[in-house]
């Protein structure tokens, strides 16, 4: 299991470089080929469809918890039973979902109001009948991906998601070169998710050897998981306001090209938490089978540290890369459009990193089934932000959306929650930040560099960029190693160059 989790790591991380680096290439061809006005189309129905995201309810965050438990036991006709009962109730959803997906179809008028023209309306409505089916595949998919994630069999999907992030520009670009547009996208996302779901029904069916019970439905149990996931759906909801909303009112009240402006900066903002979330993710089941066999909040403590430094050296290098080098790259990456995106994705970033190396602390609270208090502060902190926004997109335009959001996260995600682990969680939040903070030696030296490069080189073409790029991340990786890192995270580093070393010979 350690070595799934190590190679799980490595490849989540393969698979992250690979989708940055598609980014790179692909996104500045996509927003030419799209243009401002079809690209903010597509990204404000997207932010629309994504709120029936939400049917969920979400159970699949209680999968692992309840099938950990009974794996102690080793209760395989439970599991199966466990995992008849959420196959149906996904079904069922994904039922829902189109349902309410065609309702919200015909009355798409009624939810952009004068935001889109009459040209916009008639894409829109295609765009939005694709993706509600997408996204009803993907309620089936994730019971099987919970399956898997509950095994620790993470080399199998994050293969899968390797060859997703390869292959879904490499198909959209032809078409987009054919001039089929932003439906093509849709069209090429659907069909990787149809091919997803199918591996993924092969792998639990046939390799894990999974059975599906769907008889002597067990209400008791559907009730204690509604009771415990009601709080995660809580979550969800405020999670999906506050990475939402902005996109669905700047529409509303600017257009579609403030909201493409806004969609850049976000696109930046999502490659930088799955850079976190890629190794968070690997210790839910372990994070559970502590909880559920120990409970030590030691234990639990020293893993949370662990993570969250290897977490904040990774955000750390890209974080302050982009401070000093990001105007330049949103230049040539979006164009000279896209200028306010940098903004934008300053400002959310930088609030976004504390929860971002603390939220393995997501999932020791819900382990430890304390996660509703969370649930309640975010909710009011999401209301919050939404009255924020509209006066701030009023005075600030796309950046004004997003300094809405950072406030948010500010007062929830950092101040409430770090009391929150500290007092009722039972980590050890004094420790924690001092080993945060024991990396400030280790930044100085990449400052000086990145105010130096800010200051003095003029970066004209891409090829400067990407070499000042290389000249502060040799520079930062050599102050963290020097300054920063200690003994535990240089082995294992050292432990993977040498793993690479005798593989070569």
């Amino acid at each position: 299991m350690k070595n799934q989790r190590k190679v799980g790591v490595l490849l989540s991380y393969i698979s992250e470089i690979i989708k940055i680096l598609t980014a790179l290439i692909y996104t500045p061809v996509m927003l030419r080929l799209l243009g401002q006005s079809e690209y903010g189309l597509y990204q404000l129905v997207h932010s629309v469809v994504a709120y029936l995201s939400l049917l969920s309810l979400g159970f699949t965050a209680s999968y692992v918890r309840f099938f950990s438990r009974y794996k102690a036991k080793e209760q395989e006709d439970e599991i199966a039973r466990l995992n008849g009962m959420f196959l149906t109730v996904f079904l069922v959803v994904a039922a829902i979902a189109i349902v309410c997906g065609s309702v919200m179809t015909i009355n798409i008028e009624g939810i952009f109001k004068n935001g889109l023209t009459a040209d916009e309306y008639g894409t829109a409505r295609v765009l939005m009948i694709l993706m509600v089916f997408n996204l009803a595949l993907t309620f089936p998919n994730s019971v099987f991906t919970c399956i898997i994630s509950a095994h620790e069999k993470f080399f199998f999907q994050r293969l899968l998601l390797v060859l997703q992030n390869l292959l879904n520009p490499f198909l959209t670009l032809p078409l987009l070169l054919m001039g089929y547009g932003s439906i093509a996208m849709v069209v090429v996302t659907t069909v990787i998710t149809i091919a997803h779901l199918i591996t993924n029904i092969w792998f639990a069916c046939f390799r894990l050897h999974e059975k599906f019970v769907f008889k002597a439905f067990n209400f008791s149990l559907l009730r204690e998981i509604w009771g415990f996931t009601f709080f995660i759906f809580l979550n969800q909801i405020i999670d999906q306001i506050n990475w939402s909303v902005d996109r669905f009112l700047l529409g509303r009240m600017i257009g579609t090209s403030a909201v493409a402006i806004y969609s850049l900066g976000a696109q930046i903002n999502s490659m930088y938490v799955m850079l976190s979330t890629t190794v968070s993710s690997v210790f839910v089941p372990k994070v559970n089978r502590i909880v559920a066999e120990t409970n030590d909040d030691n234990e639990l403590s020293i893993l949370f540290k662990n993570v969250g430094r290897i977490q904040f050296i990774v955000l750390s290098l890209v974080m302050t890369g982009f401070i000093f080098l990001g105007q330049p790259f949103m230049r040539f990456w979006g164009g000279k459009d896209y200028g306010d995106s940098y903004y934008v994705a300053l400002w959310l970033i930088i609030p976004v990193t504390v929860p971002l190396i603390q939220n393995l602390g997501i999932e020791i609270q819900r382990a430890k089934n304390k996660h509703q208090a969370r649930a309640i502060v975010y909710f009011c902190i999401a209301i919050a932000n939404i009255f924020l926004s509209i006066p701030l997109i009023r005075l600030y335009n796309s950046a004004g959306a997003a300094i809405g959001t950072a406030i948010a996260l500010i007062g929830g995600n950092i101040l409430f929650m770090n009391w929150y682990y500290y007092k009722h969680i039972g980590l050890d939040i004094p420790a924690f930040w001092k080993n945060i903070l024991s990396f400030i030696p280790a930044f100085i030296l990449p400052t000086i560099t990145g105010v130096a490069i800010m200051k003095f080189a003029h970066v004209n073409n891409l090829l400067q960029l990407i070499l000042w790029a290389i000249v502060y991340g040799i520079v930062f990786s050599i102050s963290m190693w020097l300054f920063g890192m200690n003994d535990s995270e240089k082995g294992m580093i050292l432990n993977i160059k040498n793993k690479i070393i005798h593989r070569r010979h």
